[in-house]
């Protein structure tokens, strides 16, 4: 019987670094059809209710004075969408940045977007 490890093999939350907390929770609540009461969102961190095990944390390191918001080009995670052309024309339509074209590789597809900080999001069919 092979002994349990302590890391478990399981994701249980991504967090996402921004510098406007209000401005890009509002940002994910809209791109995911969600309601928020802006009024309740209350630095450091603001947490994106999603479907699932896994959750997006919005954090805005008020209370660290050393940290300094950097992007990366790459992808930090990817949002679920089953139909890519529908996904795609949703993000077109809501005038979200998109820095990634439809691509393609046997079933899979995927698009990449900018949130209002500069990180980039994957859009994926799976």
């Amino acid at each position: 019987m092979k002994k349990a490890l302590p890391v478990k093999n399981q994701m249980n939350g991504v967090f996402v670094h921004v510098t406007n907390l209000k401005i890009s929770t509002k940002w994910y609540t809209e791109l995911l059809g969600l309601d928020v009461d802006l009024d309740k969102v209350v630095s450091p961190v603001y947490n994106i209710p999603l479907v699932g095990t896994t959750s997006l944390t919005l954090d805005d390191h008020t209370f660290d004075p050393e940290f300094k918001h950097s992007i990366s080009p790459s992808p930090i995670f990817n949002l679920y969408a089953p139909n890519i052309e529908e996904a795609y024309k949703y993000i077109k339509d809501k005038g979200i940045e998109i820095v990634r074209e439809i691509e393609r590789v046997g079933d899979t597809a995927w698009f990449n977007i900018k949130d209002p900080d500069g990180n980039v999001v994957m859009i994926c069919n799976c």
